[in-house]
C-alpha cells in the first residue's frame, strides 16, 4: 500500500473537450470547461491552477505552471454513451457496450404510462423532459390538488416521480417508484434509475424538493473495483449519490448530501478522521443538475470557483500518505444546443503532498484507469471483468 486513503472527487459533468467520436452524439465542438471559462471571462481558481488544470484546458485566468505535487491527465470514455451511470461504472472497471435508454425527446411510451397509472391507481401528468424545479412550478399545484403523479425525465436514463409529501406520503411514493422500477427493468424500457422526488410548499412560488429523494438504480453489470476493495476489508465510503449509482454494491459507508458544498464539508470531515483506510468516493451533482442541464454557464463558473476554495480546505487537512483524484463522468457544456450531456474527455488531477515529480501525462483510453490505479495502490487483485490500466507514475514515485 502506497497511499492510506484515496479521495476520488467527481465534478459531475465537468468535461474537458469533445472526444474523437463526438460527431456520433452531435457533440463535435463541445468543451464544458473552456466554454464556461469564456462565458465568465475567466475563472478565479488558484488551487486548481496550482494543480495544473491549464495542462488540460486553457482556462482564462489560469497559467501554465510547474506542479511537482500533482499529475494531470485527460481520460477518454471507452463505453458507449454519455450517461451518469455509464461514466461512474467505467471508473470502477465496467465497460458499457449498449447505452441505457433515454426518453428525452419523446417522453415515455403510452404503454408504460398506462401501466404505471393502472398499477398505482393514480393519474400521471407531465411525461416529458424537464427541470426538476421548473416542473414543480408548472404542475405542482395540479398534483397537490388532484393527487396525481408528476412523471418526468432528463438527458439521463431516468424516470422521476414527484409528489407533495402531504398529499402522497414518502413511503407511498417510494412504493410507486418500486412499481416503476419493476416495469422499467424490461428490455424495451430499460432505464438506469427511477427517482422519487418528494416536495413541500403551499403553491408554485414556494414548492421545494425535500431531502427525501430516493434512487432505485440498476445494479452494476459486473463486479467493480469497489467490490474488490470491500471484499479485501478496505473502507469504501460513498458521499452524495454514489451509493445510488452503484445500487449499494461494494459500499461500506454512505452519507447523503444536499449540495456541492455539503459534499465537500462531509468529505473534509472524513479526512479529519484518521481511523480508516481505503477509498472515499464523492459526487458533486450540482455542476450537472443546477447549471449544466439548465444551461447556466455563469452559475457553473461560480460553482467551480466555490469548489476551488473548498478544495483548498481539503488539501490543508489531508496527510502526506493521502491522494486526491479529481475527475468527471461526462460533459454537459452549458453553451451547447439542447439540455443533454455532451460526449467529452474528462480531466484527472492527482495530488499528493508526497509527490515530487508531478507533470502532465497526456491522454488515456478509459476512465477505468482510475479504478485500476486504486486497486494497484492497495495491492488488491481486480475481478476478471474489469477493464483499465493502472497509472504507474502515481504509484512508482510514492513507492
Amino acid at each position: 500500500m502506497k497511499f492510506k486513503r484515496i479521495f476520488l472527487i467527481v465534478c459531475d459533468s465537468m468535461g474537458a473537450g469533445f472526444m474523437d467520436d463526438a460527431k456520433k452524439y452531435n457533440d463535435y465542438g463541445a468543451n464544458t470547461l473552456l466554454h464556461i471559462s469564456n462565458a465568465c471571462n475567466g475563472l478565479n481558481i488558484p488551487n486548481l491552477n496550482k494543480l495544473g488544470i491549464h495542462d488540460i484546458v486553457e482556462i482564462k485566468n489560469t497559467d501554465k505552471v510547474e506542479h511537482k505535487s500533482s499529475y494531470t491527465l485527460k481520460l477518454n470514455e471507452a463505453s458507449n454513451g454519455k450517461d451518469t451511470m455509464t461514466g461512474h461504472w467505467e471508473m470502477m472497471g465496467i465497460k458499457t457496450e449498449k447505452p441505457f435508454k433515454t426518453f428525452t425527446d419523446t417522453g415515455f411510451p403510452k404503454e408504460l404510462i398506462d401501466e404505471l397509472e393502472e398499477k398505482t391507481g393514480r393519474k400521471v401528468i407531465g411525461n416529458k423532459a424537464a427541470s426538476g424545479t421548473e416542473i414543480l412550478v408548472e404542475l405542482g399545484e395540479e398534483q397537490k390538488r388532484d393527487g396525481s403523479l408528476i412523471v418526468y425525465t432528463s438527458a439521463d436514463s431516468v424516470l422521476q416521480i414527484a409528489a407533495h409529501e402531504e398529499v402522497i406520503s414518502v413511503p407511498e411514493l417510494y412504493h410507486y417508484c418500486d412499481i416503476a422500477r419493476e416495469i422499467c427493468n424490461r428490455p424495451e424500457y430499460l432505464l438506469g434509475r427511477i427517482i422519487a422526488r418528494p416536495f413541500l410548499g403551499s403553491d408554485k412560488n414556494s414548492f421545494k424538493r425535500t431531502p427525501n429523494r430516493h434512487d432505485l438504480a440498476l445494479s452494476p453489470t459486473g463486479r467493480t473495483a469497489m467490490n474488490d476493495l470491500k471484499d479485501a476489508d478496505y473502507t469504501v465510503s460513498c458521499v452524495g449519490k454514489i451509493n445510488d449509482i452503484f445500487n449499494t454494491s461494494g459500499v461500506t459507508r454512505t452519507v447523503k448530501t444536499v449540495s456541492n458544498s455539503d459534499g465537500m464539508e462531509k468529505t473534509i470531515a472524513q479526512a479529519n478522521e484518521n481511523d480508516w483506510t481505503g477509498l472515499l468516493f464523492l459526487n458533486l451533482v450540482e455542476f450537472d443538475s443546477e447549471y449544466g442541464h439548465r444551461r447556466d454557464p455563469e452559475g457553473y463558473g461560480r460553482a467551480i470557483e466555490t469548489f476551488d476554495k473548498e478544495l483548498g480546505q481539503l488539501i490543508d487537512v489531508i496527510n502526506d500518505d493521502d491522494l486526491i483524484m479529481i475527475t468527471a463522468d461526462h460533459g454537459n457544456d452549458p453553451t451547447w444546443t439542447g439540455t443533454d450531456h455532451t460526449r467529452e474527455k474528462v480531466p484527472l488531477l492527482c495530488y499528493s503532498k508526497s509527490f515530487k515529480n508531478g507533470c502532465y501525462l497526456g491522454e488515456r483510453s478509459s476512465f477505468a484507469d482510475i479504478g485500476k490505479t486504486i486497486l494497484s495502490n492497495f495491492n488488491v487483485k481486480p475481478s476478471s471483468n474489469e477493464i483499465g490500466e493502472a497509472i504507474d507514475e502515481l504509484l512508482k514515485e510514492k513507492a
